[in-house]
């Protein structure tokens, strides 16, 4: 009896996808003002062939990515918060947030400088919050937020909510609140489309007949968002603490 050997699928170990729909040559690292660290949870990091937090990296030259989830005694991130202690900010909700979308230009120039370190918490709802109960320094820095009035393009990927976003869509978000500020002068046009690229690819992965999770074309309308399985299992960071 012969057995059939099948040829293992190769990767590219820079966007983490298959080479069949790598995603690097629409790739365009910029610089900016800003500097976005991505503190990433270990859940997280595993996802790195669909997970947005990777492809942010890779498109901002400005841009660095730290696995854990109490980071009280990283030594990184206390590094960053003390040469940067004025100019380090947290992007997540709270009673006392700047939020980016309500400021006029001036007070967001103001309010963020010329130099700001803006944290990002990478994960799911439920260990978003808890990375941040965990990590006390985090806990003291000031925090920003934003008015989401758009509606994720992240349909792969169930969501508690339509306005929900990504952790692409988020900084993209951050960048042009930033840019009506002065805060930056970056060309934010092209940002989205690796991310773009990538749903693509992975519905027409979906709605191939010859692959096993084929989804029917005659039912082609992807699982709603707000069907989201439990309420506590969220991918999104970016809501009101209750």
């Amino acid at each position: 009896m012969q057995v059939e050997i099948k040829n293992p699928r190769t990767t590219c170990y820079k966007c983490m996808s298959p080479t069949s729909t790598c995603i690097c040559k629409h790739i365009r690292p910029f610089q900016t003002k800003t500097r976005f660290i991505i503190l990433m949870h270990p859940k997280e990091y595993k996802k790195e062939k669909n997970g947005t937090g990777h492809m942010t990296k890779l498109q901002l030259e400005n841009s660095e990515i730290i696995v854990g989830v109490d980071f009280t005694n990283n030594n990184r991130v206390n590094e960053i918060l003390t040469e940067e202690k004025n100019a380090s900010f947290l992007l997540y909700p709270g009673k006392d947030n700047f939020n980016l979308s309500k400021r006029k230009s001036l007070e967001i120039n103001s309010f963020m400088g010329n130099n700001p370190h803006i944290f990002i918490l990478d994960g799911t709802w439920p260990c978003a919050r808890k990375m941040l109960k965990l990590s006390t320094n985090l806990q003291k820095l000031k925090r920003v937020s934003f008015d989401n009035k758009i509606k994720s393009k992240f349909i792969i990927k169930q969501q508690p909510d339509p306005l929900c976003l990504s952790t692409i869509e988020s900084v993209y978000t951050v960048l042009n609140l930033l840019k009506k500020g002065d805060v930056e002068q970056c060309e934010t046009e092209g940002f989205l489309i690796p991310f773009k690229k990538m749903i693509a690819h992975q519905l027409e992965y979906l709605f191939n007949p010859n692959n096993k999770n084929y989804r029917s074309t005659s039912n082609t309308e992807i699982i709603a968002k707000n069907l989201y399985k439990k309420n506590t299992e969220r991918n999104i960071i970016f809501e009101q603490d209750s």
